[in-house]
């Protein structure tokens, strides 16, 4: 091992001279403590590194050992339900060794080398196999079968293949390459800045359905897109973000908490293990990885957990599942850039971040997408990025939610104005969009049927009248709108009220599927219609606004997805009759 010695020592920047054989993005071991460092800056023989853990007590003229390698990640079996940090060492392990307090320098294994794994092998001896094929499974939890798959850059034919219980470590497969035999264990490790290769990018045309109304109707995301969630202190940033990783129709969720508050982090790790997933009826944590970098960790290592999490992601992405990447928040990462490029004395961009601000944000982003995967099976995947942007006041016009804006393709714009009136979730329908609507059209009208973009469409409309409406009442007062207007007011407010909240907290309205989002927006169209059918044969506007009928449509969102069909056509039909009888008062008259 080679060694450079410290010439300057600010914060977590350290300046070592004696590394001219060294590369960027090496990782070094700093001091006694061999406190963990990442190369960020080259200058003749020095070099500047990026220290992922608190330099107090490091000085001058301590010993910096080069390793030669790359920030890397282990991938293998016993990921899914383990909680890392930042530069992926397992906090359970770590907490098991020394307590509570991340002791300095402490070095475990990203993956257990005790715990064995059952292999069962896919290919025979005498198979040709090339890279991404997968030679065997393991069955890390009871929803997620972990394929092992060929390294890239190998291929040769199978020598031996073996079945059985082994850890990471052990060879389980012996290739015959043509630069000699190449033992295959369980586990690869993989450079966290450098994206991991695919054969082909697929446009993403299927939606990734969150059960979140506002979302999934309004403003969709796409299996592989990205998508960012800015917005101010309190307006439920984290609580949208916690939706999408519990909700998802996804196979595999990596949670990073990038310099979020420890209690938010603690949610996420309390929540998790008792909430059942829809789809499999398990626990989350058994597809799911979390990545725990709160804000009182050191700062450099932000940067560090949102690669290690894309790293992750893609692994996962590369064995054909459906994988979604959740960052909170991407402002964290940004003030990690701000604060590393002003010790190294870089000219600073807009507010003081470095002028590489928005290509660091596009070389995350771009790692998204719908793909088709190495080897020779030719399965399809998807890598989804959903980021939250945290800026000060709530200013969207700052250079991260800016430089996020023109790169993501969908934006779900969080308002404080709605949070203040307990509207959650506070997503702006008028400010938000969603570039992937036309997209995914085909899919919506194939699979739920062409209504579904007609009455999202019709819900829109009322909404945007709504807006303008409220500007005319806020001048002159609401008994200027006719009759109709007042009705569309009405029932927009129902759609505001009954269909774009939901009750992150609440058994049955946390989740909605797509068919009961369509019934109950289908629901509030059709009391909109037979009312302004009923106004225009004259009944009482007063009447009409007042039917029980419309609680029982305030209440229909708690209803249980099992009979849901049922009730709704219930409503339906008192709905009809209670208007219907003042449509007949109304002509009496």
């Amino acid at each position: 091992m080679k060694y450079g010695k410290i010439v300057k020592v600010a914060g977590p920047l350290i300046v070592a001279e004696g590394m001219s054989d060294d590369n960027m993005f090496d990782v070094v071991h700093v001091g006694k403590q061999r406190l963990i460092g990442e190369i960020i800056e080259m200058r003749g023989g020095n070099a500047s590194i990026q220290v992922y853990e608190e330099t107090a007590g490091i000085s001058v003229g301590d010993e910096v050992a080069a390793t030669g390698a790359p920030l890397s990640v282990e991938l293998g079996p016993g990921m899914i339900g383990t909680i890392y940090d930042g530069i992926q060492r397992p906090l359970e392990e770590i907490r098991n060794l020394v307590g509570s307090s991340i002791t300095r320098g402490i070095s475990v294994p990203s993956i257990s080398r005790d715990k064995k794994w059952n292999f069962v092998p896919s290919v025979k001896a005498g198979d040709k196999v090339v890279a991404g094929d997968i030679i065997g499974t393991v069955q890390e939890t009871s929803v997620v079968n972990h394929k092992i798959m060929v390294p890239v850059g190998v291929e040769g034919v199978v020598e031996e293949i073996k079945a059985g219980d082994f850890i990471v470590t052990d060879t389980v497969c012996v290739l015959k390459t043509a630069q000699g035999k190449k033992e295959l264990s369980m586990m690869q490790k993989w450079p966290v800045r450098v994206e991991r290769p695919y054969k082909e990018k697929l446009p993403p045309d299927i939606p990734m359905i969150t059960g979140q109304r506002i979302i999934d109707t309004f403003f969709p995301i796409a299996k592989g897109g990205t998508a960012a969630v800015p917005g101010p202190f309190g307006s439920g940033k984290t609580v949208v973000q916690h939706q999408l990783a519990k909700w998802s129709d996804v196979d595999i969720v990596i949670y990073v908490g990038c310099g979020e508050r420890g209690n938010e982090m603690t949610d996420v790790l309390m929540e998790f293990p008792e909430l059942k997933d829809p789809r499999t009826g398990e626990s989350l944590m058994q597809r799911t990885v979390l990545i725990a970098n709160t804000s009182d960790m050191p700062v450099a290592a932000r940067e560090a957990s949102v690669y290690t999490g894309i790293t992750i992601a893609e692994y996962f992405r590369d064995m054909g599942y459906s994988v979604a990447l959740i960052a909170d928040s991407t402002s964290r990462w940004a003030e990690a850039l701000r604060e590393m490029s002003g010790r190294l004395e870089e000219m600073p961009g807009e507010e003081g971040y470095p002028a590489y601000l928005t290509s660091r944000l596009a070389q995350f982003y771009e790692r998204a997408g719908s793909v088709v995967c190495l080897g020779s099976d030719n399965r399809t995947a998807a890598l989804s990025a959903i980021g939250a942007v945290s800026p000060p006041g709530g200013d969207i016009s700052e250079p991260v939610s800016q430089a996020t804006l023109r790169i993501v393709k969908v934006f779900w714009g969080l308002d404080s104005a709605l949070a203040y009136a307990r509207h959650f979730p506070a997503i702006n329908w008028l400010n938000s969009y969603s570039l992937y609507d036309d997209r995914l059209s085909n899919w919506y009208n194939t699979k739920i049927g062409k209504v579904f973009t007609a009455n999202k469409q019709a819900a829109m409309q009322l909404l945007q009248l709504e807006s303008e409406l409220n500007e005319i009442v806020r001048l002159v007062g609401i008994d200027a709108l006719s009759p109709g207007d007042r009705l569309s007011m009405e029932v927009a407010r129902t759609m505001r009220e009954d269909f774009l909240q939901q009750n992150a907290f609440s058994d049955t309205d946390s989740y909605t599927s797509l068919e009961k989002q369509m019934g109950l927006m289908d629901l509030i169209l059709h009391y909109g219609q037979v009312a302004r059918n009923a106004i225009n044969n004259g009944a009482d506007l007063q009447k009409v606004i007042s039917i029980p009928a419309r609680d029982q449509i305030g209440r229909a969102k708690d209803i249980d997805q099992a009979i849901y069909k049922e009730e709704y056509a219930k409503i339906t039909k008192n709905i009809d009759d209670q208007i219907a009888k003042l449509t007949q008062e109304g002509g009496e008259r």
